[in-house]
């Protein structure tokens, strides 16, 4: 019976650490996350020869130092089963996956002591001593880079620029066309998806009073800044009211990724009424990425539906569309980074919402399980997914243009 028990554990250990060892070696999108797989091959490998140490060790006797080998793979078990658990406990959505590594834990523990009592010969066991701690902090030293320090390593992001061309007047001198050059830059070490992309322009006027204003004015005009998306000026003489959207479009394609040391340049033209009502244009570039290292992103990007129609419209993406602004919705699946999170964790989606309004465009990008979709994250939700995923959103804007010269032409 003491024999069975040891065989379940360390055979049943062998297959799951070698599928998932093999999964991540091959698969895994970080050096840590092979060098986990290569641990988990090897503690696969040592357990497998262990149970064939254990039947030597209580059956057979023909090695003289099975005992020792069977304590060894014992002991590599408990402490490769143990991390496991905290791992499948910490992050894991399957009850099924801490169960069962919570008994191979438990059996591992049974298995060092059981060995352990046959009173193993230990040869220069000093040396023994100083492997087994060697290989131990060198195993927890590579699950807690894995799994506690590189989820919280600082980010680094891309960069976008946008830069203004020569204005250009209509051969009958009624409209004018501004062309604008939109950069990104990859100067980071990691690769990223872009889950969505978009540039607006909003025309705004900007009137000068004919006398100067009044302090209580410009005390108004502060009050705005706390629930306003844009912060304009105070200022003695002009008189800011509210933007309105000119134009709006996505620059780059959906699901596109940037590499590290990349750089991805387009050009978008915006064209206007030479008698627009507007004083100047000012112009937004914004994307939404996420990390190659912390997700697989399952191309393509499939369009969903639209805001003000279709029954996969999420409750609070209607109730914006009362509100006047508008949603094209993108879905695509997305995986883990690594084997472990893969089988213990619900599929997730990532979800873009392509926003636009009179009162300019964005992107939003939210990654949940299907079916979560009308869930509202709290603050601490938004921050695990982001920092998981490595979500981040790369904004740029306003890059402002008078159009007092253009219009003074007509």
């Amino acid at each position: 019976m003491r024999v069975a028990v040891i065989l379940l554990t360390f055979l049943t250990t062998t297959l799951l650490l070698g599928r998932f060892g093999l999964a991540d070696f091959v698969h895994a999108l970080t050096f840590p996350g092979r060098v986990t797989g290569t641990v988990l091959l090897v503690v696969s490998f040592t357990t497998l020869v262990s149970a064939a140490a254990v039947l030597d060790h209580w059956v057979r006797h023909s090695f003289p130092h099975s005992g020792l080998v069977a304590l060894i793979g014992a002991f590599a078990a408990l402490l490769t089963n143990a991390m496991l658990l905290v791992e499948t406990v910490k992050d894991g959505e399957s009850a099924a996956y801490p169960t069962l590594f919570g008994a191979l834990t438990a059996g591992s523990a049974w298995a060092v002591f059981a060995v352990w009592r046959t009173s193993v010969t230990v040869p220069a066991p000093k040396r023994v001593a100083a492997a087994v701690i060697v290989s131990s902090v060198i195993a927890v030293a590579n699950f807690g880079y894995q799994n506690l320090y590189q989820p919280y390593q600082r980010e680094t992001r891309p960069l976008i620029t946008l830069s203004m061309g020569k204005a250009v007047l209509s051969k009958d001198h009624k409209a004018f066309a501004v062309p604008v050059d939109i950069t990104i830059q990859n100067h980071g070490d990691v690769g990223f998806y872009v889950l969505g992309t978009e540039f607006h322009a909003m025309g705004e006027r900007v009137p000068l009073s004919s006398r100067d204003r009044l302090r209580q004015q410009w005390r108004t005009d502060a009050e705005k800044w706390a629930n306003a998306d844009e912060v304009n000026p105070l200022s003695r003489r002009e008189i800011h009211q509210p933007g309105e959207l000119v134009e709006a479009q996505p620059w780059m394609p959906y699901g596109q990724w940037i590499e590290s040391s990349d750089t991805f340049a387009t050009q978008v033209v915006v064209q206007m009424p030479i008698d627009t009502p507007y004083d100047q244009v000012a112009f937004y570039a914004t994307a939404s990425l996420a990390r190659k290292d912390r997700l697989v992103l399952q191309p393509p990007l499939q369009f969903l539906a639209y805001s003000w129609s279709g029954s996969k419209v999420p409750l609070w993406v209607k109730e914006q569309q009362k509100k006047g602004l508008d949603s094209l919705i993108y879905r695509a699946r997305v995986h883990e980074n690594n084997a472990i999170d893969e089988s213990t964790r619900d599929p997730r989606y990532v979800t873009v919402y392509w926003r636009f309004g009179t009162h300019g465009a964005s992107v939003a990008t939210s990654i949940a399980r299907q079916g979560d979709e009308d869930h509202l994250p709290t603050q601490a939700e938004a921050r695990e997914v982001v920092s998981r995923y490595g979500l981040a959103d790369v904004i740029t804007g306003p890059v402002e243009r008078t159009l007092w010269d253009i219009k003074s032409q007509r």
